[in-house]
């Protein structure tokens, strides 16, 4: 991987900033939604005071001697404790801010806490609304479309997330299909089918972004996947805990599985088949802890990467997950993502709704293009970008 000192890290310590907008708006106003969703007890209020202050207008403070990982981020904390929140790496603050939140919460115990999604009530509404009833409807028309029509639709449902239902909306005419490709500021979808031939007995690794109507998605990609004879098995990565406000873990793939099996048609017929194919092994979850650390991924451990290694791909789904690969820092957008991602163990694909300031490996002239259009496109989630490299 280039060299770090290549790129400046992406701090949060302008003003106007997407970065600095996260530290001073989209935490506090979490720390509000999280205290309200709950009928917390007094220490757990007074926990969640102490976290906001320290995050508005304190230093950096370590985690409790006795807390189960103090270790470790002691480790990864060592060169900005005692700092201000908004002059150390965004990845790290942001990381941190979401573990100091679950310990604020007696998240990891002892007591009747332990356990408790914090995230669960925003999670659910969003799995149980009438959006994703009517985006699994649509599915009904999926069978009836010619093959290359189905796995784009699908592709797309599972890189916009939560606006699966422009990927979904399969029926829609080619103006649909003309608005979503403008919205693509790269697009190497043809280098991830040329990978993942039918019949080619591949193993795709997914390491999933957000639950809810974005896993969903993620979910029946991989069905396709497996139905198609494009993989002979997948392997979704979620988080080991809750993690930001909606990255998926074990539970939440459980509540998407029963969501897609209790449902008419086409989609309950997808539903079931996840289901039996957790229990032959073709569809494996896994949950490193790795993946709740304040790293990029050229630091992830040698157990993880012999795992990846393993993969004919592995698409990394969201925005986290992209700023992770090719490192939280102010490329220039033009870097080239494939030696931004070289060291990566595996053949990797991104896909990426546009959420945040890092980005690689645009052609010059789209970077132009949509500088001059003078909208904030890299954080505004209204682009996205589908990346292979082999």
């Amino acid at each position: 991987m280039p060299a770090a000192d290549e790129a400046p890290a992406i701090l949060s310590n302008e003003p106007g900033s997407f970065a600095h907008g996260v530290l001073a708006k989209r935490h506090p106003a979490l720390i509000q939604q999280v205290r309200d969703a709950f009928p917390h007890p007094p220490l757990q209020h007074h926990a969640l005071d102490t976290l906001l202050k320290e995050i508005s207008d304190g230093a950096i403070e370590p985690l409790a001697p006795d807390a189960h990982d103090h270790a470790r981020w002691q480790t990864w904390g060592q060169n900005y404790f005692g700092q201000s929140w908004y002059d150390v790496p965004f990845l790290w603050a942001e990381s941190y801010f979401y573990r100091k939140l679950l310990a604020a919460l007696d998240y990891f115990g002892p007591g009747p806490w332990q356990g408790i999604d914090p995230f669960a009530p925003f999670k659910q509404a969003e799995l149980q609304s009438t959006a994703v009833d009517e985006e699994l409807a649509v599915l009904d028309n999926l069978t009836t479309q010619p093959a290359d029509t189905q796995r784009t639709a699908l592709l797309h449902a599972s890189l916009w997330g939560n606006r699966a239902d422009l990927g979904f909306s399969i029926t829609s005419g080619t103006a649909h299909t003309d608005i979503v490709d403008s919205h693509l500021v790269a697009d190497d979808s043809a280098l991830l089918w040329d990978a993942l031939p039918a019949g080619g007995a591949a193993t795709v690794h997914m390491v999933a972004d957000n639950a809810g109507r974005e896993l969903i998605p993620d979910l029946i990609l991989l069905d396709h996947l497996l139905h198609t004879g494009c993989a002979q098995q997948v392997v979704l990565h979620v988080k080991p805990h809750p993690y930001y406000v909606s990255d998926a873990t074990m539970m939440d793939v459980i509540g998407s599985l029963r969501r897609l099996n209790r449902a008419p048609g086409y989609a309950g017929e997808i539903g079931k088949r996840l289901w039996a194919a957790m229990t032959t092994g073709s569809l494996a979850v896994r949950a490193h802890s790795f993946f709740c650390a304040p790293l990029p991924f050229h630091a992830m451990p040698d157990d993880l990467a012999q795992d990846l290694a393993g993969a004919t791909m592995t698409i990394l789904k969201g925005d986290l997950n992209y700023r992770r690969l090719v490192g939280d820092q102010l490329w220039d957008p033009i870097s080239d993502f494939g030696e931004l991602t070289a060291y990566f163990p595996s053949p990797v694909t991104a896909l990426r709704t546009l959420k945040s300031d890092v980005i690689a490996g645009l052609a010059a002239a789209t970077v132009s293009g949509l500088e001059e259009g003078g909208q904030p496109w890299r954080t505004s989630g209204t682009h996205a970008l589908i990346q292979v490299r082999h």
